[in-house]
């Protein structure tokens, strides 16, 4: 019981501490490139807020970024509350757009056809819809892809935040 309400407080303190500024971009942006903005490198608030945010794997990874991790490997509370937090996000998104797409399938007369980046928001994210997809909110330096070899959602990491925001940290 001890241990469980430790994780809470922790997820709560990492919550609320490790989170500055809200920087919600409109659905469908896409970042800066390989050089990260001092705004993009600014952390924002994850727990409970949502994005429509889905960016192209391939434009991503142009951008500079590099497939997540998806192990939890922390040693102390805080950090693995908050890596468990950010990996659980990021699988159950995938999970939940994948059921999305099966029931999209399931009701096509046609022949399902894999799903292009565009068909992805159009059919099943649906920006700025009502009842389209509101993904959990991943940390500054990630970002939900689509990959369209595999079909899946994946999440990628963005270094150059990382090391834009330990810049801005290492200045003041």
């Amino acid at each position: 019981m001890l241990k469980t309400r430790l994780t809470v407080a922790s997820m709560l303190l990492f919550g609320t501490t490790g989170c500055i500024q809200k920087t919600e971009r409109p659905p469908g942006e896409q970042t800066a490139s390989p050089g990260a903005t001092a705004e993009e490198a600014t952390p924002r608030e994850t727990l409970n807020k949502t994005t429509q945010v889905v960016l192209d794997l391939n434009a991503a990874i142009a951008d500079g970024a590099v497939l997540a991790e998806t192990n939890i490997a922390a040693t102390d509370p805080l950090t693995q509350s908050a890596a468990a937090y950010r990996t659980t996000a990021g699988k159950l998104s995938g999970m939940k757009v994948h059921q999305a797409i099966q029931l999209r399938n399931a009701q096509s007369i046609k022949d399902p056809k894999p799903l292009s980046h565009a068909d992805l928001m159009k059919d099943i994210i649906r920006p700025g819809e009502p009842d389209g997809i509101a993904l959990p909110m991943l940390p500054y330096y990630q970002e939900y892809s689509w990959d369209v070899a595999q079909q899946a959602l994946i999440v990628v990491d963005f270094p150059a935040r990382q090391a834009e925001r330990q810049k801005q940290i290492d200045s003041n």
